[in-house]
Formats: structure tokens, C-alpha cells, sequence
């Protein structure tokens, strides 16, 4: 029972930290200040990737245009607004992971923000 909880923590704060990602970028980009929109972005945008990533071939392409159509979907904009979200939502989880790695021994990604 306690790997089971340890497991639903991690995932917790990972989609918390993606989240905080997705949010940062988007109150940038599109002026939206909604962290629970934010949150609910990150893990649908989680959930596209883990649907399409395994495609042979093409499959981590899908899944990135799957990510950023969530993105477009969750915001207002067009393709570029949702790119530049994604852009800047990345780097927000890589400086915010960082601090994280540099401050604290938790060593955790950032779910529903690819690669980090």
C-alpha cells in the first residue's frame, strides 16, 4: 500500500509542477490566470503524450503536436499561441526543476510538460 501512495504523491506533485509550468507560460502568452485550468492542461496534455509517443517512427512528433493541440484547445489562440505557450512552459519546468533539484533532495519531473 505504501509504493501505491508513494506513486500517487510523485504523480501529485508532478502534475502540480507542470502545472505551475503551463500556468507561468500561459499568464504570459494569453494573459490566463487560472492554475487549476492549468493543471487540468498538464495532465490531459500528459495523458495525449502517453497515447501517442509509442508510435514507431513518428511517434514522439505526434505526441508533440498532440501536446500542443491541448494546449490550443485549453487557451485561446491559434497554432503559434499554443506553440509559444509550450515553449515557454517548458523553460518555466526546467528553471522551476532546477531550483527544486538545487534547493531540496526530491529529485521529480514535471508531468504533462514533455522532456523535463
Amino acid at each position: 500500500m505504501v509504493p501505491i501512495i508513494g506513486s500517487l504523491v510523485s504523480f501529485v506533485v508532478a502534475a502540480l509542477i507542470g502545472g505551475l509550468a503551463i500556468y507561468l507560460a500561459a499568464r504570459i502568452v494569453v494573459d490566463v490566470n487560472d492554475y487549476t485550468r492549468a493543471i487540468f492542461t498538464a495532465v490531459l496534455g500528459g495523458i495525449a503524450w502517453a497515447l501517442t509517443a509509442w508510435i514507431p517512427l513518428i511517434g514522439p512528433l505526434v505526441a508533440l503536436v498532440a501536446w500542443v493541440a491541448v494546449i490550443k484547445w485549453r487557451y485561446p489562440g491559434g497554432w503559434r499561441v499554443a506553440i509559444g505557450i509550450g515553449i515557454l512552459a517548458w523553460l518555466s519546468a526546467l528553471v522551476i526543476l532546477l531550483v527544486l533539484h538545487i534547493l531540496t533532495p526530491l529529485r521529480i519531473g514535471a508531468f504533462g510538460v514533455p522532456g523535463v
